[in-house]
């Protein structure tokens, strides 16, 4: 079984250069994100074009993701050599970005002593030092160290959401939108959503004419008004750095299974990100529990699991993925994909656009229940704009999915859709038509042979809302 799992590899100091990137790509990199919390515009588009350029060169599509960076707070630098920042201790915390120390930590947000109350508590680094608020002054916080780490460079500050007043998308945000969106890339992620309005404030064309809008849960807002987010958005994310800022650690894994769940049974696809594989940021294998993390991440039904400092600034990217990609294959076979399907037949399926994706919801299901019990090895899924391969997906069926389209950026949306394997159809024309030629396009590509058994689900026509029609055709 080939893998199902995608993965999402951050690009970085250590793998922007061309041969890394061909090399990451070979090794099972499905979607490079390109962060703009420590990167100018600039620079994230000599990435972008970069990315394009080799994906292009090797054959491979490869989807980018831009992650915009939201209403990041970020701490005065602690410079490159760091600071200790010692448990127990007493700092102070101040308006300002020119220098930190172990006892005067400057927080470049405005709002910090009109927002921050005693009793607070706040994150520098990610999973970094814990501050407790245990005094306000005029002008400057008292906080007693609940947790010491070494502070290096500018550490974000975790600032809850009920407390932060800087709206999403940030007006950076919108100026880092606009380029990227000219340039035509395929997924933005919205950091730091709580609602459904940060979603609609994006303003992009719904997709594939704009990109693929991913909502970041990482706040308990978010968490709160999870349905409106997962209506609204293309994809989501699954933060677990900030989201487990917000909430106990005991309740991460458990909203992890809730979101994952509730975005598959809506048609969305879903990353599971933050730490997956950390410590091979500096070592060349995992631990055991990293390895079940991954693992864990795809039987609860990740579509994809992403990969952030091990490949951006790790010692070898390349091995990062190749070993995040063994890790999910297997995971990927001992998959109950029969218990799967079942459940999701039983949970309530989307209703958004209700008559069209009723139907789609019905095709799909047909379509899954014949693979399973006819043994069909390929599903042919023909789409405008990749619902009714998403649909397809979130049953995760056995049989592999082969998504056409006759639109180029709704190709590059589907490499993040689990299961995927994305075509390109030259044109569209009737359900007869498309399906002789998807399965055309197949059997040239070696992924279906003459004489198999394949399903093809498309609508009436190439103008049809509705996936409507299920084909079962032998290979000529």
């Amino acid at each position: 079984m080939h893998r199902r799992t995608k993965i999402v590899a951050t690009i970085g100091p250590s793998s922007e250069d061309e041969a890394t990137l061909r090399a990451m790509i070979h090794a099972g990199m499905d979607v490079a994100r390109i962060g703009l919390a420590h990167n100018t515009i600039d620079e994230g588009l000599e990435r972008y074009h970069r990315i394009r350029s080799v994906s292009a060169d090797e054959g491979q599509r490869v989807g980018i993701l831009v992650d915009l960076p939201g209403p990041k707070v970020r701490a005065a630098s602690f410079g490159e050599d760091g600071v200790d920042v010692a448990t127990g201790s007493t700092v102070e915390l101040r308006v300002g970005s020119d220098a930190s120390t172990s006892s005067v930590i400057e927080v470049d947000y405005v709002s910090l002593m009109s927002d921050m109350q005693p009793g607070d508590r706040l994150t520098v680094g990610d999973g970094g030092a814990v501050l407790e608020i245990t005094d306000k002054k005029v002008e400057k916080i008292l906080a007693t160290v609940v947790h010491g780490s070494r502070l290096r460079g500018r550490p974000g500050v975790h600032i809850p959401s009920d407390r932060l007043q800087i709206p999403t998308p940030t007006p950076e945000d919108f100026l880092a939108l606009d380029a990227f969106v000219e340039v035509g890339v395929d997924m933005v992620a919205i950091s730091f959503v709580r609602s459904a309005h940060d979603i609609r404030r994006v303003g992009t064309e719904p997709h594939p004419r704009g990109p693929l809008v991913i909502a970041k849960i990482e706040t308990r807002a978010a968490v709160d008004n999870l349905s409106g987010i997962i209506e609204a958005a293309g994809a989501v994310m699954v933060a677990r750095g900030d989201l487990g800022n917000e909430c106990s650690l005991e309740d991460l894994p458990h909203l992890q299974k809730q979101i994952i769940r509730e975005c598959i049974a809506g048609g969305r696809p879903v990353i599971t990100a933050t730490q997956m594989l950390e410590s091979m940021v500096t070592s060349p294998a995992p631990t055991r529990a990293e390895a079940s993390d991954v693992a864990n991440a795809v039987f609860d039904g990740s579509s994809a699991v992403m990969l952030s400092g091990e490949t951006a600034i790790g010692i070898d990217p390349v091995n990062v993925v190749r070993t995040m990609s063994r890790i999910a294959r297997r995971a990927d076979e001992e998959m109950d994909y029969e218990a799967w399907a079942e459940q999701l037949s039983e949970m309530r399926m989307t209703e958004s656009d209700a008559g069209s994706a009723s139907v789609t919801d019905a095709m799909t299901m047909a379509a899954w229940r014949a693979a399973a019990e006819l043994g069909i090895d390929n599903v042919l899924c023909i789409s405008g704009s990749g619902f009714t391969v998403r649909s397809m997906a979130r049953f995760r069926p056995e049989a592999s999915i082969l998504g056409f389209s006759t639109s180029e950026a709704t190709v590059q949306q589907l490499t993040l859709s689990w299961g995927t394997t994305p075509m390109l159809m030259s044109s569209g024309g009737s359900n007869e038509e498309m399906a002789f030629e998807a399965i055309r396009l197949a059997k040239a590509a070696g992924h279906v042979r003459a004489g198999e058994l394949v399903g093809v689900l498309a609508g009436s026509d190439s103008r049809s809302r509705a996936t409507n029609v299920l084909r079962l055709e032998r290979v000529p």
